[in-house]
C-alpha cells in the first residue's frame, strides 16, 4: 500500500506538535507519551513469539518464511538510541525539511500523520551509520533503512510486502499481523484505530490476527507478504529494515 505524502515541513515544527498532543512525559530520549485512548487495551495481548537466544539456523528453518516473531538482545544500539533522542534529533536535524506521511484518506487528522518512509540515506548517513540492524539475513536480498517518528495513536492499516524487521527505539508500537492466504477484515480508508475500536471486538477468537506490543530496544521479524497493520500506543521512534 502506497503512502501519500503530505506537504515538507521542517522536522523542528513536526516535532513540536508532537509535544503538543502530548500530555505526559516519557521517561527515556525527551518524548512523550500520551497513549491512543483511555479505551484501547493491547499492550498485555501478545501472541507472537519472543526469542532472546536465538541462532541463524532456527531463524532460517522455523520463522524465515513461517511467521513472524519478536527478537531480542542480538544487538547494542544504545549509541543509536541515543542519538535518537529528541533533544539530540533537534540539535543535528532540526532545520532539515520531512515529509509527513499518511496511508488511509483520514491525512487531514493530525494524529494520523507521521515521519517515516524512503529516507534520504545520505542525509540521515550520520544517523544510520551507527545503527546496527538484527544479523540475520535472506538470500538474495538487500537491506534498506526505513526511519520513523510518530504520534500516539497514529499507524499504518494492513497492507503486505516483502520481509523486513521493525526495531522500536523510543515508545510502543502494537502490530497486528495475518498470514498471506487470510485476508483481514478492514477498510482501506479507516485508520487502525478506529479497526480495532469497532472491527476488532466483533472477530471470534480464529479471525483474529496474531499481535504484540513491541517495546524500545525489541525488533519484529515479519516474513514475505504478511498482512500487518500497526498502532502506536507512545510517541514513536522506530527503524525498519525492509529485505528487497
Amino acid at each position: 500500500m502506497a503512502l501519500e505524502l503530505r506537504p515538507p515541513v521542517p522536522l523542528v515544527l513536526w516535532l513540536l506538535v508532537l509535544a503538543r498532543l502530548c500530555s505526559e512525559a516519557a521517561d527515556g530520549g525527551g518524548w512523550r507519551q500520551a497513549g491512543p485512548g483511555p479505551d484501547v487495551a493491547v499492550e498485555e495481548c501478545c501472541t507472537v513469539e519472543r526469542r532472546s537466544d536465538l541462532t541463524y539456523a532456527e531463524f532460517v528453518q522455523h520463522y524465515a518464511f513461517l511467521r513472524p516473531v519478536i527478537l531480542q538482545g542480538l544487538t547494542d544500539n544504545s549509541r543509536f538510541r541515543a542519538l535518537c533522542s529528541r533533544e539530540s534529533l533537534l540539535a543535528t536535524f532540526g532545520d532539515h525539511v520531512v515529509r509527513l506521511s499518511t496511508a488511509n484518506t483520514y491525512s487531514y487528522q493530525k494524529d494520523t500523520l507521521y515521519f517515516f518512509g524512503d529516507n534520504n540515506f545520505t542525509e540521515w548517513a550520520s544517523l544510520f551509520q551507527h545503527y546496527s540492524p538484527p544479523p540475520f539475513h535472506l538470500l538474495g536480498t538487500t537491506p534498506a533503512y526505513s526511519f520513523g517518528i510518530a504520534g500516539a495513536g497514529s499507524g499504518v492499516p494492513f497492507h503486505w510486502h516483502g520481509p523486513g524487521f521493525s526495531e522500536v527505539i523510543y515508545g510502543r508500537k502494537h502490530w497486528f499481523l495475518y498470514p498471506p492466504e487470510k485476508t483481514p477484515e478492514f477498510h482501506p480508508n479507516k485508520t487502525t484505530l478506529t479497526w480495532l475500536r469497532d472491527t476488532y471486538p466483533a472477530l471470534a477468537p480464529a479471525e483474529r490476527p496474531l499481535e504484540c506490543t513491541i517495546r524500545a530496544g525489541e525488533v519484529l521479524y515479519f516474513p514475505d507478504r504478511w498482512w500487518h497493520a500497526t498502532l502506536n500506543l507512545d510517541t514513536s521512534v522506530f527503524i525498519s529494515t525492509f529485505l528487497g
